[in-house]
């Protein structure tokens, strides 16, 4: 195979008729403005042709199951290796996928467990056992027997089950025929030829049938082994060996104790460890390890509302007004007035509300009646808006069956190990690998591992402890084996993908990495990026889109695309090594080279005026945090990835202030699991009138939602358009104008200019329609123009096209250069809202703020999560210039943050750590960057003094 990559005549999307060569086994950096055609490159040309050669290799009949892409717009593209595409996004939807069935790391712990794990015996809660349960054999009760000291006297027998139909006769009888004459009924023992007058053996509390009368002596072990092999046979694998003067020994060749038979146990499996299999889950939560039940905090979620203003709020919903006016003369009935709000009313009513008593039915047996009606689907949306998942009572959220948490490996359960982070598991997992710990064990788990067991599990740790390995080298040590795969970031879900790769050990395959160090504080970077040159030297091509400079400054070759975004991008700008870019009049060359950089403010703007305090935070690792954010100023927030950034920022702050500036409301989905943190005491929120989250969501879920229509600068072009002489002529308003109502639109294809036509043994394909030829509007509705243009030519135009088109129409113009101003004047007026990044709709959300902020009034605290996602560090520049703009206006910006060049610019810096998970979830320093600088604890600080010294900022 050739040693380069050939690409020829690639124009998909705007690329330029692209022609490139790009080395193979190197790691290959694609970078550039963002939308000067990277992704266009890396993921829709190089990635979707090695896809696609690989699935058309496959039989029809397989070809069908997968998931296929459209050929690229490339003439030729040779030397390519079957291709991975590792993207930023995370698909998974379901709570049944965790971190740890995701990357393998859980399948390799539960078949370590149904190989070398230890069953134990619960007891119960008045006696505890404790005892380890294994299955006895005739080799194993000898053994046990024979340590008994010397001499000692003993009778193997075994026990004889008693039943109301078995008669004294019967026993006897039978015993004698077996040839057993002795008996211990209730440890007495009793020859059956001298059966004293009137003994019943069936009355016996417990019939032990002697086999055998021996003496513990090593050369009697023969003898010995016989008699039990007899007691095993007779018993149906239950023997006992009853020494004279001391406890009896018993054995049994199945997982049961002999000290308690009614408990259960279960042979170990790897099916019996598993969650997702019917076989190994919890029988009540069903492997979710929670259930869900109904919440009085979601029932009455704003108690400061009084039952005329709907403190219940299922009897809310018009359908429910009979209730309401029940609960009305309940109140009246109880001397209750329906003015007082619910939290002030007495507990003894509020109890007979949500219970009920005689004559009313209460909310809770409200809900129980609607039950039987669940198999209607809009009951069970209702039903489920007011449960909320409470762990479940059986396994306590372990999600398996009780018998699988009878099974311990070194003293734990399966369940207590996927609990560990992963920074915490790698190291129990070494441990377990090397010799007994000597000394008194006191830090040592209960049991450890023998010889054989170590001899078992070698493999299994060995491959445990290199994907465990993976996934701390690509920054995910704070995440737990338990962790919910949905609940991830999009950069999380693809560091996992990362890892998985390197453990899958493929060689001469071509990687697509899209942005991998999103999400990375500067302090994890080095080892993902270590990583990325480990794949290359195992044989592989590494492809990444990238704005990181120091991804750049390890890569073996750099393209460049530009020299602009949209239609004045999609060139090649720059290919060639580090030290060739450095020298070159490139964007990214000069901001390499330190030609350009993004400056540290002369003045920062002053902190000690009235800041929001909010004390005591506590949620997920946090512990009894407080922090100051100062109006009127840009506050980042830092540290490491699982400091705790996002649940301070969003699950404490943004609640916090959301439901103190809107009398008790939230938008949080609290029946979805989404957190409300608690806190202590907020104060200090009188300086400002609303806060908003401008999160990385998508702006839209249909395609006929675009940046135009959302930021509602699609409601002038509608204007401009219906007041156009022809359309007042043809009688049309500007609701013919939209695509998304009837009236103007094509009604074929629901104004989306295209239909999706399913194919069989190919790609599903999209084709224009076939009654408006993709023009989304009926013909009279084209036909109108401005300016020689109609609607359709309109929302092909890019944002810049637009600004230029429309340059007297002002509050058009002022809509659309916002979004210019965030770097995205590259999109078209209607690219439809699923094709955008999650960095474009935060960016999209950014402009909408600055086009409507200006007509409402009142000073707003905006929460951005890493706004420079997807930006180069020219169009990070153009970012800052927006919120210093936001700033300027009186409004309060708060930031996620990892990128230096944002946190070198901040007012006021809030460092979280000094580690993750566990070890972080605390202030490590606040203050300026040049005091935060100076704490020696601050990770953070430590990489911000090389930047503010160069910009001569001492932080000394």
């Amino acid at each position: 195979m050739k040693d380069r990559i050939v690409i020829r005549g690639a124009r998909q999307h705007n690329l330029k008729n692209l022609d490139l060569d790009l080395p193979r086994r190197a790691v290959i950096v694609v970078t550039g403005p963002s939308g000067s055609g990277k992704s266009s490159l890396a993921f829709d040309t190089v990635y979707a042709e090695g896809q696609r050669r690989y699935v058309e290799s496959l039989s029809t009949y397989a070809k069908q199951f997968l998931d296929r892409m459209e050929k690229p717009d490339v003439d030729r593209v040779d030397g390519i290796s079957p291709a991975v595409a590792i993207e930023q996004r995370n698909p998974t939807k379901t709570s049944r996928s965790t971190v740890g069935t995701a990357t393998e790391v859980y399948d390799y712990l539960r078949l370590l467990w149904a190989r070398v794990g230890r069953t134990y015996c619960p007891g119960h809660p008045e006696s505890p056992c404790g005892r380890e349960i294994r299955p006895d054999s005739v080799q194993t009760a000898t053994d046990a027997v024979l340590r008994l000291p010397e001499g000692t006297r003993a009778m193997v027998c075994f026990p004889l089950p008693l039943s109301a139909r078995v008669t004294h006769a019967l026993v006897v009888e039978n015993l004698r025929a077996l040839g057993f004459v002795r008996v211990l009924a209730n440890g007495v023992e009793i020859h059956l030829d001298d059966l004293p007058p009137g003994t019943d053996l069936t009355a016996a509390g417990e019939l032990l049938v002697v086999v055998d009368r021996v003496k513990v002596d090593a050369e009697q072990s023969g003898r010995l082994a016989d008699s039990l092999g007899t007691a095993f046979t007779e018993g149906e694998g239950e023997a006992v060996v009853v020494p004279v003067g001391m406890k009896p020994l018993r054995f049994t060749d199945r997982f049961r104790c002999p000290e308690h038979p009614e408990i259960e146990f279960a042979n170990p499996t790897p099916q019996l460890f598993s969650f997702n299999n019917p076989y190994g889950s919890c029988p009540e939560c069903t492997g979710f390890g929670a259930v869900l039940r109904l919440d009085e905090s979601l029932i009455v979620c704003n108690p400061a509302r009084s039952l005329a203003e709907g403190a219940v709020d299922p009897w809310r919903m018009p359908r429910y007004e009979a209730k309401r006016k029940k609960l009305a003369d309940f109140a009246r009935k109880e001397g209750v007035s329906v003015e007082t709000p619910w939290q002030d009313l007495p507990q003894e009513f509020r109890h007979r509300v949500l219970h009920g008593v005689r004559g009313f039915q209460g909310v809770f047996d409200f809900f129980e009646d609607l039950e039987e009606k669940r198999y209607k689907a809009y009951i069970r949306v209702f039903i489920r808006q007011y449960q909320s998942a409470r762990t479940c009572p059986t396994c306590d959220g372990a999600k398996l069956r009780p018998e699988a948490l009878r099974i311990r490996v070194a003293g734990r359960t399966i369940a207590e190990v996927s609990d560990l982070p992963l920074a915490q598991l790698r190291p129990w997992a070494a441990s377990l690998r090397g010799p007994v710990p000597s000394g008194d064990g006191a830090d040592c788990p209960p049991a450890l591992l023998s010889e054989q067991e170590r001899g078992i599990a070698e493999t299994i740790l060995k491959e445990l402890e290199s994907r465990i390995g993976f996934l701390n080298d690509v920054g995910l040590g704070y995440l737990t084996l338990e962790r919910q795969t949905r609940t991830l970031s999009g950069g999380e879900a693809q560091r996992i993908s990362l890892s998985n790769a390197l453990g899958s050990r493929l060689v001469d395959t071509l990687y697509v990495l899209d942005e991998p160090t999103i999400g990375l504080h500067p302090a994890d970077n080095d080892r993902l990026l270590a990583l990325l040159v480990r794949l290359r030297e195992g044989g592989n091509t590494v492809l990444v889109v990238e704005h990181d400079p120091e991804a750049m400054r390890m890569a073996d070759h750099i393209v460049e695309l530009g020299p602009g975004s949209g239609e004045l991008g999609g060139q090649l700008v720059f290919q060639g090594t580090l030290a060739e870019i450095e020298r070159a009049d490139t964007l990214t060359g000069r901001y390499l080279s330190g030609r350009e950089e993004i400056a540290i403010p002369g003045r920062r703007r002053p902190t000690r005026g009235p800041r929001i305090r909010i004390e005591g935070a506590t949620e997920h690792n946090l512990r009894g945090v407080s922090v100051e954010i100062p109006l009127g100023a840009l506050t980042v927030v830092s540290g490491v990835s699982g400091s705790g950034k996002s649940t301070l920022v969003h699950d404490v702050l943004y609640r916090a202030l959301e439901r103190e500036l809107s009398g008790g409301e939230t938008s949080a989905k609290r029946h979805m699991g989404e957190a409300v943190g608690a806190y202590e005491r907020l104060s200090g929120t009188g300086g400002i009138r609303e806060v908003v989250l401008v999160d990385q969501s998508p702006i839209g879920r249909t395609p006929r939602s675009n940046p135009v229509t959302y930021i509602k600068a699609w409601d002038e072009v509608r204007r401009i358009f219906a007041s156009l002489p022809d359309a007042v002529q043809r009688g049309l308003t500007p609701g013919h104008f939209s695509f998304n109502v009837t009236g103007g639109r094509c009604e074929a294809c629901k104004g989306e200019g295209q239909v999706e036509v399913e194919m069989v043994f190919m790609a599903d394909v999209f084709v224009p329609c076939e009654i408006c030829g993709g023009a989304r509007f009926k013909p009279e509705v084209l036909d109108v123009r401005f300016k020689g243009r109609n609607v359709r030519d309109v929302l092909e135009m890019t944002i810049d096209q637009a600004i230029r088109f429309f340059i007297h129409e002002d509050r058009l113009g002022q809509a659309l250069w916002h979004l210019q101003q965030v770097g995205l004047g590259y999109l078209r007026l209607g690219q439809p809202a699923p094709t955008l990044s999650g960095g474009e709709a935060q960016r999209i959300k950014v402009a909408r703020e600055l086009a409507l902020g200006a007509r409402r009034g009142g000073k707003k605290l905006y929460v951005l999560d890493e706004p420079t996602t997807g930006l180069h560090m020219d169009d990070i520049r153009k970012l800052l210039r927006v919120l210093d703009d936001l700033v300027d206006a009186g409004h309060t910006v708060v930031l996620i943050e990892h990128n230096l060049d944002v946190i070198k610019t901040a007012d006021w810096l809030i460092d979280l750590g000094p580690g993750a998970g566990p070890d972080g979830g605390r202030v490590v320093a606040m203050g300026t960057p040049e005091e935060v600088a100076r704490v020696p604890e601050s990770v953070t600080g430590r990489y911000l003094v090389p930047l503010l010294e160069r910009a001569g900022v001492g932080a000394a």
